[in-house]
């Protein structure tokens, strides 16, 4: 008895010596460089919004925060090693809505969980999708578009199968009952180029992707996939002011963390990037990249992704979306 209370004694101090080292850890947290996973190729968008995000954010904790592209499968493979990664609040994801909440429904053999795997800071950025068209399309807005899709079939491009390209355009079909044909690229820079020449009519994409192109004319907008029009573009109508009810497709970028980093340590990941995106500097640099800079409170977030797994779940069982 003697022995085994002594072992209970020795236990309880281990654990109480553990708990108080890592409360400490949290505390000085950080005292060396973070990782943060872009599950994209380099200059896509969360490539971007990444390197933007990090710099302000090493300079706010004193450490550099270090972006490290790790693309493939949609995402999942940048998104799997942050799930694996030690829960330190060392290695951190820079997470897209795509990966986030609709592969999840996209993926029978996903090697994560969105919700179980991963602990939410907070969104970062929210950035409007913009349906562009080559010069030639005998369209320029969703009624003549809606009018056009009735009596042939459209074919529309975006960065990939899955991607909030692809979905958006799914949804702007099952809503109207147009014909639209998915054409998947590995990027949705890759597919500006079909556009301009007009190899494809429609491309479903983020902003910063064709800013450059609408400005010199050699793409036209027809319309933003957000339910407000964008800021930094105003005079570009949104689908749902051509008519098309309900419609709301932006997508987030956020930071991640695996599940069971300390609170501590999530906590103050919040609240540097709370104060850091309300910057007067700070927003305007995200429109100049063609996002919204948005934060959330942790648990607001989680509820967010909650939300939106079950939207695009609904809306890929509705459209019978398959990947291949």
């Amino acid at each position: 008895m003697k022995f085994i209370s002594r072992f209970g004694f020795m236990a309880a101090v281990a654990i109480l010596g553990a708990s108080q080292a890592m409360a400490a850890s949290a505390t000085d947290y950080p005292t060396r460089p973070i990782r943060l996973i872009v599950p994209f190729s380099a200059g896509g968008t969360s490539d971007v919004l990444a390197r933007a995000v990090g710099q302000e954010l090493g300079e706010a904790l004193g450490q550099p925060v270090v972006v490290e592209n790790r693309p493939g499968a949609n995402g999942n493979i940048g998104s799997n090693l942050v799930a694996k990664a030690e829960p330190d609040g060392y290695t951190l994801l820079l997470a897209a809505d795509g990966t986030m909440a609709i592969n999840p429904s996209l993926y029978s053999n996903l090697p994560f969980s969105p919700e179980r795997d991963f602990a939410p800071i907070s969104r970062v950025a929210v950035v409007p999708l913009v349906v562009v068209a080559t010069n030639s399309l005998k369209a320029n807005n969703i009624p003549e578009l809606i009018k056009l899709g009735k009596t042939q079939d459209l074919d529309f491009g975006s960065a990939g199968a899955g991607s909030m390209g692809h979905l958006s355009g799914e949804l702007l079909a099952h809503k109207t009952g147009i014909r639209m044909n998915h054409i998947p690229y590995k990027g949705g820079s890759q597919a500006v180029g079909d556009v301009v020449s007009g190899q494809i009519p429609l491309l479903i994409t983020a902003m910063p992707v064709v800013d450059g192109l609408l400005k010199v004319g050699k793409l036209k907008a027809i319309a933003m996939t957000s339910a407000q029009r964008f800021s930094g573009t105003p005079d570009i109508p949104t689908v749902q002011e051509g008519g098309v009810a309900d419609f709301d497709s932006p997508s987030w970028y956020g930071l991640m963390a695996p599940a069971a980093t300390p609170p501590e340590v999530l906590d103050k990941l919040q609240a540097e990037l709370a104060k850091l995106l309300s910057k007067p500097a700070m927003k305007k640099r995200m429109e100049e990249l063609g996002a919204i800079a948005v934060s959330d409170r942790r648990e607001d977030f989680a509820k967010l992704l909650h939300a939106d797994i079950a939207k695009w779940s609904q809306i890929i069982k509705a459209t019978n979306i398959k990947i291949e």
